[in-house]
């Protein structure tokens, strides 16, 4: 059987939400991943590299099901369709994986399923990458970012881009936590883990440095999208939109006119931005200074505003993205771009695609932006993280997550946080509000005082 299942996207906006509620279930899709890891490993292999190479779209059996080519009913032509060039389908994996442990400390499966995936992720993008001795820099290349809108260079569409921003940042977060995967397992469990997968000080030494010297390209203070975004021509939004209206599916508008998305600065969807959509701006600004770039929190903001202003929204996961950065660093600005994101499936915003079905990624994602952006909700190994920023236009919010064994019913009005633990046993937990630390055991409710916050801040 050779039915497409699962794609690298869905995974990134439908396994978060379901790890805070039911990581039960986030384990059991974390499972079809392990099993079919022999079947990554033999792609890997056969593309002359290291550890696992997922699909970008998954068979039952794990090979990969995209297809190559597209057709353009605009044009009425097939199109190349070079999706299966986006890596960072893996990088999704991984962080799924690591999410899972923070949430739930499942020592026992990081060492037997989760280090594994992290392990053969991270060998992926350690054989994938070429380094530079010259300046000590990582560089990928041939790979297509989340935008999907450049699939290579104008003078070479189809061979992929060099240090897309968002893969490579990941690649160097990946690596890190293969690393800390190991730590985390000190011992015996962890020695086993290494035996088992034939890793040895060299190979960990590797993963480290690239953690430390992945290249990430910048213009004006910005990140670049990926290396030589620069170079591409501004796109003439209004007068596309003037002729067009809806301009979601600018890859079919251009090929019509026998022109193509490679040579302008655009997007069809978030991709920068997907950073700070996993990431947040605190631990993206830690991962870049890790790597030697000296990045502020303005220059965060500038790089949001620059995308925004360049996102056709061709999909309707775009705005999900969208909506949970702006959260985070303007809450004001959140709320419409949410109503967007929530009503795109239900009003059929792009145009034909809802008759098709549900898009699970969507629905998932608009509830993800108010537990993960509006609430503010993060897993840590020590703790549990709430850092509110609802927009003015919500005045409470009440929801469950599962936390290190708790289940805990959240509840936020315009003053005050309240957590109440379900009868449990499982040991008492740390929780963190604004960076007011409690702890929180058996049957306990603690309540914690909130203030709006009406500037913009860059806080996860």
């Amino acid at each position: 059987m050779r039915c497409p299942l699962s794609r690298g996207k869905l995974k990134l906006f439908v396994l978060p939400v379901i790890t805070t509620h039911l990581p039960a279930v986030t384990r059991s899709l974390l499972e079809y991943r392990w099993r079919r890891l022999d079947t990554a490993r033999d792609a890997a292999a056969r593309a002359g590299l290291a550890g696992a190479l997922f699909p970008w779209q998954s068979g039952s059996d794990g090979r990969e099901e995209t297809p190559t080519q597209l057709y353009n009913p605009r044009s009425e032509r097939w199109m190349p369709d070079n999706s299966r060039r986006q890596r960072h389908v893996g990088l999704a994996v991984a962080y799924n994986t690591w999410q899972y442990y923070q949430s739930t400390g499942d020592r026992a499966w990081l060492h037997d399923r989760g280090g594994e995936l992290l392990i053969e992720v991270a060998r992926l993008f350690t054989s994938l990458a070429e380094h530079d001795p010259e300046e000590d820099r990582f560089h990928l290349s041939g790979v297509m970012g989340p935008d999907e809108y450049h699939d290579g260079y104008p003078e070479a569409p189809g061979l992929g881009v060099r240090d897309n921003a968002y893969t490579n940042v990941m690649a160097a977060w990946v690596c890190h936590h293969a690393a800390a995967t190991v730590a985390e397992l000190a011992g015996t469990d962890g020695d086993e883990l290494l035996d088992r997968l034939g890793v040895d000080p060299e190979e960990m030494t590797r993963w480290r440095h690239l953690s430390r010297r992945i290249a990430v390209p910048f213009h004006d203070g910005l990140i670049s999208q990926f290396d030589g975004y620069d170079r591409l021509s501004e796109f003439d939004w209004p007068r596309y939109r003037r002729t067009y209206g809806n301009i979601g599916r600018l890859d079919l508008i251009l090929e019509s006119e026998a022109d193509t998305t490679n040579r302008y600065k655009l997007a069809k969807q978030a991709d920068v931005l997907m950073l700070l959509y996993l990431l947040g701006p605190t631990e993206l600004l830690s991962i870049l200074a890790r790597l030697g770039y000296d990045v502020t929190a303005e220059q965060l903001t500038r790089t949001v505003d620059y995308y925004l202003a360049r996102t056709a929204h061709g999909s309707t996961l775009s705005r999900v993205v969208h909506a949970s950065v702006l959260a985070r660093i303007d809450p004001t600005r959140a709320w419409a771009v949410f109503r967007e994101a929530l009503i795109a499936d239900l009003d059929d915003t792009q145009g034909g695609t809802t008759r098709e079905g549900i898009h699970l990624g969507a629905m998932a994602g608009t509830v993800d932006i108010v537990t993960r952006s509006f609430a503010g909700v993060r897993f840590e190994s020590d703790r549990l993280v709430l850092t509110p920023q609802m927009p003015p236009e919500i005045r409470e919010l009440q929801f469950r997550l599962h936390y290190r064994g708790h289940r805990i019913d959240v509840r936020l009005d315009e003053s005050t946080l309240t957590l109440t633990a379900h009868r449990c046993t499982a040991a008492a937990v740390t929780v963190d509000v604004d960076g007011a630390r409690r702890t929180l055991g058996d049957g306990q409710t603690l309540q914690f005082p909130l203030q709006r916050h009406p500037t913009t801040r860059s806080r996860r």
